[in-house]
C-alpha cells in the first residue's frame, strides 16, 4: 500500500481527482498547438503545498529543456482503487500515474496495465531491480507492466515532543510490543493525548493488521504459486495483534476516542500533535510536512518490533505506470519521462544531484529513508551523491535506519489483496468498538470469508 507516499501508502488511497496542476497548460490529447507531444502526468494529490508546485515546475523545465519535443502537462491525482476502471473509460486518467504494489496484480489481471518489458529491457534495468520488487509489476505471462519507483518497509512512528512531556527518551524509542503499550500508556496518562493510534478503515486496517501480523512471524496468506491462495488468517500472531489493539484501547485507555481513521486522517491527526505512535510505511515524513504540515522537530521514526520465529518486515511501495490506452508514440514520450523524473536519480549521480538540488532548494524532502527498489550498494551510492542536499532531520530517524537492515522484507499478500485488507477492516473495528469483542470468533470467520474470496 501506499505510504505508501500518501500507502503507500502506499498505498491506499481516500481520493482521486483529476485536474489541471496550477501553473501549467491545460490537459489535451496527441499534439499541441505548437507541434510538440502532450504528456499528461500525474503529480501531486489536491491539497500539497505551494512548495512542492515550484520544485515539479522547475523539474518540467529541465526536461523539457532535454526532449524539446515533448510538453508536460502536470494533473492532480491521487490512486484510488473503486475509481480507476471509470477513469479508464472515461479517459480521464493520466497518461502516466502510480498505483500502490498492491493493487498491481489485480490491473494486471484485468489488462489494464501497458507492456513496458522491452522498454525495461533497451534502459537496462531489468537486473538492476530487487527481484522481490520486480515480482510486483511481472504479469503471469512473464512480462513486466510498470516500473518500481519507491518501496517501504513497517515502520513505527512517533512523536517526540510526547515523548519527552511523558519522561520518554525520544532518541530510545520502543523495541518491544509491550513497551509500545507502556509507553502509549505514559503519554496518555501525561498528555491526555492517544498513546498509540491505528489505521481501521478503508482497506488500511487490514493492511496495518497484516504487518504486524508479519512482524509476529505470522502470514496472512499462503501463495500457491499459481495464482491461487490459502487464507492463514485464523493465526496466533494476528490474534496478538488483535489482543494488543484490545488492550491498549480498553484495558490501558490509551487508544484515543478516533477509531475510525485511515492512511489519511490517522497522517493528519499525528501531525497535529494528537497521536503519539502509530505504524505505517516508513516513506510517509515526505507527505507529514508537505501534504499535512508537520512539524519537523516533532517526528521520529524507528523499526516496528519483531518477535515469534519468522517476523518480518511488510513491504510496499509504487509503481510508474503507462495508461492502456495510450498511441505507441505517447508511450515513447511515457517512458521517456518515468526514465527522466522517477529512474534515473536512483542510479546517475548528475541525475540524483540535480534532483536532490532542485527538491532542496524548492523546500521538499530529501533523504527520508527508503527500501531500495534498485540493489543496497546503488542506494547507499546514492545517498553519499546527495549527501550536501539531504534535509530532512536523519538523526531523528536512525532507530529506523540503523536497524531496518536487520529485518526480513515480506510482500504483500498477491491474492484479492485489497478485497481480503477490507474484510479485516471489519474485524480490527469490532475489536476497537466492542470491549467484548471475541477474537477467536472474528478471526475464525474472517478466515472463513477471506477464502470464499480467494476461491472466487
Amino acid at each position: 500500500m501506499k505510504s505508501p507516499t500518501k500507502a503507500m501508502a502506499a498505498g491506499i488511497a481516500v481520493l482521486a481527482t483529476v485536474g489541471a496542476l496550477a501553473g501549467c497548460t491545460s490537459a489535451g490529447d496527441g499534439d499541441g498547438a505548437d507541434g510538440r507531444l502532450e504528456l499528461r502526468v500525474a503529480t501531486f494529490p489536491p491539497g500539497a503545498d505551494a512548495a512542492a508546485y515550484d520544485a515539479f515546475a522547475a523539474q518540467e523545465k529541465q526536461f523539457e529543456k532535454e526532449h524539446p519535443d515533448i510538453d508536460i502537462i502536470g494533473v492532480e491525482y491521487e490512486w484510488e482503487g473503486p475509481t480507476f476502471a471509470v477513469q479508464l473509460a472515461g479517459g480521464s486518467l493520466p497518461d502516466v500515474f502510480t498505483v500502490p504494489f498492491t493493487d498491481s496484480k489485480t490491473l494486471l489481471e484485468n489488462g489494464q496495465l501497458m507492456d513496458v518489458t522491452d522498454a525495461i529491457e533497451e534502459l537496462g534495468y531489468t537486473d538492476k531491480f530487487n527481484p522481490i520488487i520486480l515480482d510486483g509489476v511481472t504479469g503471469a505471462d512473464g512480462k513486466i507492466y510498470g516500473f518500481p519507483r519507491q518501496a517501504y518497509a513497517a515502520a513505527l512512528h512517533y512523536n517526540r515532543d510526547l515523548f519527552e512531556q511523558a519522561g520518554l527518551d525520544p532518541d530510545s524509542p520502543p523495541e518491544t510490543w509491550d513497551e509500545i503499550r507502556e509507553a502509549a500508556k505514559k503519554i496518555t496518562d501525561a498528555t491526555g493525548k492517544a498513546g498509540y493510534a491505528q489505521m481501521a478503515i478503508n482497506n488500511t486496517g487490514g493492511w496495518q493488521l497484516t504487518s504486524q501480523t508479519v512482524a509476529r512471524g505470522g502470514r496472512t496468506q499462503t501463495d500457491n504459486g499459481d495464482g491461487t491462495a490459502e487464507s492463514t488468517i485464523d493465526n496466533d500472531a494476528t490474534k496478538t495483534s488483535l489482543q494488543f489493539l484490545h488492550d491498549v484501547k480498553w484495558e490501558d485507555n490509551a487508544f484515543g476516542s478516533k477509531v475510525d481513521l485511515d492512511w489519511g486522517t490517522i497522517n493528519q491527526e499525528f501531525a497535529a500533535g494528537n497521536i503519539g505512535m502509530y505504524t505505517s510505511g516508513s516513506d510517509i515524513y515526505t507527505a507529514l510536512v508537505r501534504d499535512f504540515g508537520m512539524d519537523s522537530d516533532i517526528y521520529g521514526m524507528t523499526v516496528v518490533p519483531m518477535e515469534g520465529d519468522d517476523p518480518g518486515t511488510l513491504g510496499g511501495g509504487d509503481i510508474a505506470v503507462i495508461s492502456p490506452t495510450v498511441d505507441d508514440a505517447t508511450k515513447e514520450a511515457a517512458v521517456t519521462w518515468i526514465d527522466w523524473y522517477y529512474m534515473q536519480k536512483l542510479m546517475d549521480k548528475d541525475a540524483a544531484v540535480l534532483d536532490a538540488k532542485t527538491l532542496n532548494e524548492s523546500g521538499q524532502a530529501v533523504g527520508t529513508p527508503l527500501l531500495p527498489v534498485l540493489s543496497r550498494e546503488l542506494y547507499d551510492e546514492s545517498q553519499e551523491w546527495i549527501a550536501d542536499y539531504i534535509n530532512v532531520p536523519v538523526d531523528q530517524m536512525a532507530p529506523f535506519s540503523d536497524r531496518i537492515w536487520d529485518q526480513t522484507p515480506v510482500g504483500e499478500p498477491k491474492v484479492k489483496t485489497q478485497e481480503v485488507y477490507a474484510l479485516l477492516d471489519t474485524v480490527v473495528q469490532k475489536v476497537l468498538t466492542d470491549q467484548n469483542a471475541d477474537i477467536d470468533a472474528l478471526l475464525a470467520q474472517a478466515q472463513s470469508d477471506a477464502q470464499a474470496k480467494l476461491d472466487e
